[in-house]
């Protein structure tokens, strides 16, 4: 299963911290809890200070039950350090079902 996330954070310059520095900790992270990350993007509009993320989960997994242990990991703690969360002001989760021509399926 496949989910589009969406990180608006406070400002420009955390969103380039955040972008540069703390999402790709992120990837070999969450790939050890099984989440194969298929790209992260900055929104073309540099007003809005928003990340987008591609991950896909393992056949089976249930999204929350991943996010969630993931979030309560050493791991994740680690990828976080020198981030004050408070920067992201909204994550907004789609969880996508490939149609059956798509590439990613």
């Amino acid at each position: 299963m496949y989910q589009l996330r969406f990180y608006t954070l406070r400002t420009a310059e955390a969103l380039q911290d955040y972008a540069t520095v703390h999402w790709p900790r992120h990837i070999p992270s969450l790939r050890a809890f099984g989440v194969t990350t298929h790209g992260i993007w900055t929104d073309h509009d540099a007003d809005t200070h928003r990340l987008v993320a591609l991950i896909a989960y393992p056949d089976g997994a249930d999204p929350g039950e991943v996010t969630a242990a993931y979030m309560a990991s050493p791991e994740f703690a680690a990828d976080m350090r020198g981030f004050d969360i408070g920067n992201i002001v909204d994550v907004e989760e789609v969880l996508l079902d490939p149609a059956a021509l798509s590439p990613l399926s």
